[in-house]
């Protein structure tokens, strides 16, 4: 069973990579892709699914939550009799990977600041609002 659970954490730990890959990779992209005229980066359901993405992340910031993803990785973890790590899924990896330490606050500006950038990119680079997806592809 033990392993089963290990498993399962380490899906959730994929799951998680790619959320947050989605979120800062496609902001990357609505940028460049506003400046280079892809006009799929102005598709409304990606920019609604990337908002509420990058707005989920800064509610709960400011709330002061751990993302579920990352609660339920440690208690699966926890199951599987692994060890677990303290705070948030972005301070652990940063800290791991580059050994940098900051207070849960500087988390919370960096997301909000991160989402403010978002939002202003709907400015910037404005979604479409009447063409459907497959005909941006053709653009």
């Amino acid at each position: 069973m033990q392993s089963w659970y290990r498993f399962a954490a380490d899906l959730i730990l994929l799951i998680h990579v790619g959320f947050v890959t989605f979120v800062v990779l496609s902001q990357l992209l609505i940028m460049v892709g506003g400046w280079r005229g892809w006009n799929w980066v102005r598709n409304l359901r990606f920019r609604l699914a990337h908002l509420a993405a990058i707005g989920f992340v800064v509610a709960q910031a400011w709330q002061g939550q751990t993302c579920p993803l990352t609660v339920w990785e440690m208690d699966l973890r926890r199951l599987a009799g692994e060890a677990t790590y303290p705070g948030s899924f972005i301070a652990h990896w940063l800290d791991a990977l580059l050994y940098y330490q900051a207070p849960p606050i500087v988390f919370t500006l960096v997301y909000s600041a991160f989402g403010l950038l978002v939002a202003l990119s709907w400015w910037w680079v404005p979604p479409a609002r009447r063409k459907s997806y497959s005909r941006t592809l053709d653009s």
